[in-house]
């Protein structure tokens, strides 16, 4: 008995074991999203025309964005975007991390007041479309402006990240010199002193 289970010792030993590694990754939407409440997004309160659902993930897009309008910026609510992102208003086209990231800090300090009046979410498609109504008031100047938009949310193909934010004053984005005007020395002026000079121009035209 005693040299039956040595040798059945010795086979078992013998014998090659396989090791079966499970490795769990959750899909990258959910991973976005289970860091939202790290993003600290104030605007939580999303509102929706009758019928438009936003999933999870694009909650959290759109809440990022709300922010950024409302002068809220911060690193991680950036990092929803891509490198190469644009942002793109009538005054204003921003393109890649550098432009876009000095354009929304820059509200913090262009303007005194920034006042969101009213939104609603009209498409939850790409892009996810919305009405935005924003109360501005010019720091040391003290001019005030009302903005309806209708704001433009590209995600990339995955829907995870943001690839373009259009801002249409009125519905409108015009194109030509009016758009290209904000582009042409973007290095060697700072964000508040653009928008205080485009402000101007538009509260007396």
């Amino acid at each position: 008995m005693q040299s039956l289970r040595t040798s059945l010792n010795r086979t078992l030993l013998a014998r090659p074991t396989t090791t079966h590694t499970v490795r769990l990754v959750a899909p990258a939407a959910a991973r976005m999203s289970s860091s939202a409440g790290e993003l600290k997004i104030e605007s939580t309160n999303i509102k929706t025309a009758p019928g438009v659902e936003l999933s999870s993930h694009q909650q959290t897009l759109i809440g990022s964005v709300l922010d950024l309008f409302a002068g809220r910026p911060s690193l991680p609510k950036l990092q929803l975007w891509t490198d190469d992102a644009e942002f793109t208003d009538p005054l204003t086209i921003a393109k890649g991390r550098k432009q876009y990231e000095a354009q929304w800090y820059g509200l913090q300090t262009a303007f005194s007041e920034i006042e969101r009046l009213g939104h609603e979410v009209k498409n939850a498609g790409n892009p996810i479309t919305m009405d935005l109504e924003t109360r501005y008031v010019v720091k040391g100047i003290g001019s005030e402006k009302v903005i309806k938009s209708l704001v433009e949310v590209h995600t990339d193909a995955q829907g995870e990240k943001i690839i373009k934010v259009a801002d249409k004053w009125d519905g409108q984005l015009p194109e030509g010199s009016i758009a290209q005007v904000r582009v042409i020395s973007w290095n060697d002026v700072t964000c508040d002193e653009r928008h205080a000079d485009s402000w101007l121009r538009l509260s007396v035209a």
